[in-house]
């Protein structure tokens, strides 16, 4: 469904099991970065009403998600650690078109989006189905679910305000692309390393 090339090991599971917390820290701050995207976002193209509205809510969605998480950290006697850089988001944001026309770039944020939230998605999967903690089982789940649609909304803005693009010859190589990145990591106790 998710259109990924590689799927993460389930391995990497075993890894995030030895640290639990930083993996919520780190995931807390992947909720807060995928808002200021969509604020970003909206912020840039104020001219979409549509898009505008729906990523204030994506926003929202995020925020809660963030504090959902914080919660998760503190139930458990932890404090947020400081924000952690993600090699792989900037991995990524290496492959996106700069200079280009307003609309080239629009595109390229959207599915750059689109394949964060995918790969999250999947990992939250994972961790739904994988992790021997039920709490987190459990919370995962519910976080994949709310959070399953949110690639296929940055896509479908993809091919509402990419006229003149092949936004599905961009999506796979964007897709193929992240396959290549996504194989160095999977080996850290972080959403995406």
């Amino acid at each position: 469904m998710l259109g990924l090339k590689l799927p993460t090991d389930p391995r990497w599971v075993n890894i995030v099991e030895k640290n639990i917390e930083e993996i919520l820290t780190d995931h807390a701050y992947c909720e807060q970065k995928a808002a200021s995207n969509a604020i970003s976002l909206l912020v840039s193209y104020p001219e979409h009403t549509d898009m505008v509205d729906t990523l204030l809510s994506i926003a929202k969605e995020e925020l809660t998600h963030f504090e959902m998480v914080h919660q998760k950290i503190k139930e458990r006697g932890y404090k947020l650690g400081r924000e952690r850089k993600d090699e792989y988001v900037n991995d990524l944001y290496g492959f996106m078109r700069k200079g280009y026309t307003r609309n080239y770039v629009l595109v390229d944020r959207l599915l750059f989006a689109a394949l964060i939230e995918a790969r999250s998605c999947e990992r939250f999967k994972l961790l739904s189905e994988e992790i021997a903690d039920e709490d987190l089982r459990n919370f995962y789940k519910e976080l994949m679910i709310s959070e399953a649609g949110h690639y296929t909304t940055f896509i479908g803005f993809a091919r509402k305000y990419g006229a003149g693009h092949d936004i599905d010859k961009r999506w796979k190589e964007w897709l193929d692309f992240e396959a290549g990145v996504i194989g160095k990591y999977g080996k850290k106790e972080t959403m995406h390393g």
